[in-house]
């Protein structure tokens, strides 16, 4: 089940694409998080999504806000990806145990082993202030991401 808002963001430690651990809870006292799960890197959908992140990036990670989009592929296909799209942001690999994190935000499609399209902003204190799923195929409107964090 996804955490609601007003509740605590259940914390996680991954590898980004440079193999460097990226802890939700050192970002406390510090920045808003928005956690962006998608499927798979190199999807068509996804490419997209974290395309239009890229072209406007000042809006998802500056002094106040740090973007972490997280999949359950291998930290080498999350670190291809990054090189061949030029994304500056930590692309994060729940790849074992195996969707673990998105088990933990309720958005980890069992039978197809793979993440929902699930965000989530986190204030400062670590409690979540914004939520949305989608279904596989269903892109997400970036302007809902922007009016939450205009809203923290």
């Amino acid at each position: 089940m996804a955490p609601e808002v007003g509740t605590e963001a259940p914390d996680f430690t991954l590898s980004d694409q440079n193999k460097q651990e990226v802890t939700l809870s050192s970002f406390r006292g510090k920045r808003n998080v928005l956690v962006v799960f998608y499927p798979f890197a190199f999807s068509g959908t996804c490419t997209g999504e974290l395309c239009a992140v890229r072209d406007d990036l000042a809006s998802f990670q500056n002094d106040d806000v740090q973007i972490l989009a997280v999949s359950v592929d291998h930290s080498f296909a999350l670190k291809a990806w990054s090189d061949a799209q030029g994304y500056q942001f930590p692309l994060l690999a729940d790849f074992w145990p195996h969707g673990q994190v998105a088990q933990a935000y309720g958005v980890f499609n069992e039978d197809k082993g793979f993440a929902l399209r699930g965000t989530f902003l986190v204030d400062k204190t670590g409690i979540v202030r914004f939520t949305e799923v989608n279904q596989p195929g269903e892109a997400r409107d970036q302007d809902g991401w922007k009016k939450a964090l205009a809203a923290v």
